[in-house]
């Protein structure tokens, strides 16, 4: 194994809990401070807004930068500063402008662990450590979660934002262990020499298959954790809401490790392609149990369908972002504009979950996010041919 790639295994645990900010805790963390559905979801789609807007530029930063380092570990302190304003003041005029620079400190932090990656390892061996990064992404993420549970249940939910900032430190000691110079940033950008123009990626139709399919994936996706925390509060079913949330990340979490895995060994072997069917496939059940069971039981069957759609995806994204523009010198670029549709389609979905649970309640919110998740997996179906043509 190169020596650069324990510490970077070490930065995708550390990471975890930092680049997704506080998840579902801050949805919880609001309601109890007497939010409604409504606003908590506006809030976290105008935050979810500033990163998506920001996300190719920065794509297009990691392809031209070779301080990817820095940029790591710039946007890991925007995030812990955001987060710990919002535990401080969690009023609207402070949580919306708080949120957006956690979004968009996040929405580098993708791009620029891919590019490091694909500059240690290269085009050969990134769908294997992909998986890897990934495996190592849900396992630090599992590990907050039980640790958030735990520390919630006995201090307060205060004590998730200071387990947030120590991972941050962490995460800070393990980036430093990557020595610069083991980065090659040609092979990170996909190319030596001048990049295509950044408008040749809108004439790329698998590219933007990718996107449309992530953007409805991805309205579908992100506010089913947060609303199944919340229906089970609001029910006065969940028990401790600390205890409760970490449970489902939890879930989830362990779910994706293997998931992550198999997802790598696949893309090896068959390519991108099948992976996404089983990664879409997984959502629209997500949705329909949601929708049907009130019971706290439930999480176990919600969460695993979200592991293993999650899990998936987690390599499938940026592998075939990369296999598909190769070459090019915006690999990074092309992956920021595939995360953009991914982050327009999960900043909508808080606001989508949130408006529809508000008028019509928790169960027609699952039921209507479930049949948004259906239209991505037929859209992905629909573009086979493309896919195909494209050696996905």
């Amino acid at each position: 194994m190169t020596p650069s790639l324990p510490a970077l295994n070490a930065l995708n645990f550390f990471m975890a809990d930092v680049r997704d900010g506080l998840g579902p805790f801050l949805g919880v963390f609001l309601q109890d401070q007497g939010w409604a559905p409504g606003a908590i979801g506006l809030a976290m789609t105008l935050g979810g807004l500033a990163g998506v807007v920001a996300t190719t530029p920065l794509g297009a930063l990691v392809d031209a930068t070779r301080a990817k380092r820095a940029l790591v570990a710039i946007a890991a302190m925007a995030v812990i500063f955001a987060c710990a304003t919002n535990y401080l003041l969690p009023r609207m005029g402070v949580v919306v402008p708080t949120q957006m620079i956690a979004a968009i400190a996040a929405a580098a932090i993708g791009p620029a662990l891919a590019g490091i990656t694909l500059g240690l390892v290269g085009q050969a061996g990134f769908p294997h450590q992909l998986g890897r990064n990934e495996a190592w992404n849900h396992a630090g993420n599992a590990t907050a979660a039980v640790l958030s549970g735990l520390l919630g249940w006995w201090l307060g939910i205060g004590a998730v934002f200071a387990l947030m900032a120590a991972m941050a430190i962490a995460s800070l000691i393990a980036l430093a262990a990557i020595p610069a110079r083991a980065i090659n940033h040609e092979a990170a950008r996909g190319a030596v020499g001048a990049p295509v123009p950044l408008r040749s990626l809108l004439a790329s139709r698998p590219l933007l298959l990718l996107a449309g399919t992530l953007l409805l994936f991805h309205l579908a996706n992100a506010a089913m954790l947060p609303l199944l925390g919340q229906a089970m509060v609001a029910r006065g079913t969940a028990g401790d809401p600390s205890a409760y949330t970490a449970a489902t990340v939890i879930v989830a979490q362990g779910a994706m490790i293997p998931m992550a895995l198999l997802a790598a060994w696949m893309a090896e072997r068959r390519g991108y392609r099948l992976v996404f069917i089983l990664a879409l496939l997984a959502l629209p059940l997500r949705g329909a149990l949601a929708g049907l069971v009130p019971h706290p039981a439930i999480l176990l069957p919600v969460q695993l369908l979200d592991g293993v759609g999650a899990g998936l995806l987690g390599v499938a994204v940026p592998g075939l972002a990369a296999r598909l523009l190769q070459g090019t010198g915006r690999i990074n670029a092309g992956l920021g504009l595939v995360l953009t549709a991914q982050g327009i389609g999960a900043a909508f979905s808080a606001l989508l979950g949130g408006m529809v649970a508000e008028a019509l309640g928790y169960h027609a919110a699952f039921w209507v996010l479930g049949g948004v998740a259906l239209a991505a997996l037929l859209l992905w179906l629909a573009g086979g041919r493309i896919l195909r043509e494209a050696g996905a």
